[in-house]
């Protein structure tokens, strides 16, 4: 087996590996992945994307994505505006406009340039979905669940659940969300019954018209941000009428910036490439993933 090269990134602190096989020759496992995102062991991230052929016509690529136990992802926000700026730093990018495959459909990407380099990415993330079968969440398939309470460890809160093509769960809170709270109802709420396929977890506060969060990823855990995550919590804060149509949303890996108009959600904010390297043949063999 061949080393295998990759490029580290990361979108307002939610950090990712890229490997890319455009060839498609290459698939990533379950084991491999986990073993890649190991922050002692490994590389250390939030997921893996394998950059991989796309497969609908027009595509410039496919992001196969995995979260950090190695599971797949439908969709991820933050993860695919750093396979943008890959495509572009790579040479594989033929303009500013993309059009990116992904378990959730495909998805149009915007490169700002400064300076010959990726300064942010807006991608159009597709329309929310609310109805609770969309979801999914348990319930009457065709209900929503917006602004309603949520107990979870005898504690009420005012929740929205929304799929931004992977399942999310938004509690508001009325105070600036802390790391303990994320902590310890993220992993809780993840697992919930209610959510047959688990569900990604947001914390919100409202204040001025920015949202500040923070979240629980569905098998990653608590990361600095989340793309698809900022895109639940503005939609479910503009549901509620707690924030505007377009409103800044702060993680604390950085500050992202989404617009809900009438056909879709819009997805704005940066992606920086890290480092490159190559993993190394022993590395792979003593775990068994050569």
């Amino acid at each position: 087996m061949r080393p295998l090269r990759f490029v580290k990134y990361h979108g307002t602190g939610n950090d990712f590996v890229l490997v890319e096989d455009l060839a498609d020759a290459r698939p990533l496992t379950p084991e491999l992945v986990a073993a890649v995102c190991d922050r002692r062991f490994g590389v250390g991230a939030d997921g893996v994307i394998r950059v991989a052929p796309g497969r609908e016509p027009g595509e410039d690529a496919f992001m196969d994505y995995r979260n950090a136990d190695g599971s797949l992802a439908e969709m991820c926000g933050n993860g695919i505006r750093c396979l943008g700026a890959f495509l572009h730093e790579e040479g594989h990018a033929r303009g500013t406009e993309l059009r990116i495959g992904t378990r959730a459909g495909t998805k149009r990407l915007r490169l700002e340039l400064r300076d010959g380099r990726v300064a942010a990415v807006t991608v159009g993330m597709g329309p929310p979905a609310l109805a609770r079968g969309a979801i999914p969440m348990a319930g009457p398939a065709g209900d929503p669940f917006v602004a309603q309470p949520f107990e979870v460890d005898g504690r009420t809160f005012t929740a929205t659940a929304v799929s931004m093509g992977n399942p999310h769960l938004v509690l508001f809170l009325d105070h600036e969300p802390s790391v303990e709270e994320v902590r310890s109802l993220g992993p809780r709420i993840e697992g919930d019954e209610r959510f047959p396929e688990r569900t990604n977890v947001e914390l919100v506060h409202v204040e001025d018209g920015v949202l500040v969060a923070r979240v629980w990823e569905r098998g990653s855990g608590e990361t600095m941000a989340c793309g698809t995550g900022a895109c639940a919590a503005l939609v479910a804060a503009h549901e509620a009428g707690l924030a505007p149509a377009r409103a800044e949303v702060r993680f604390p890996g950085g500050t992202v910036v989404v617009e809900r108009t009438q056909e879709e959600v819009l997805l704005s904010g940066p992606a920086e490439r890290v480092f490159e390297g190559v993993l190394d043949d022993r590395w792979m063999d003593a775990r068994g993933l050569g």
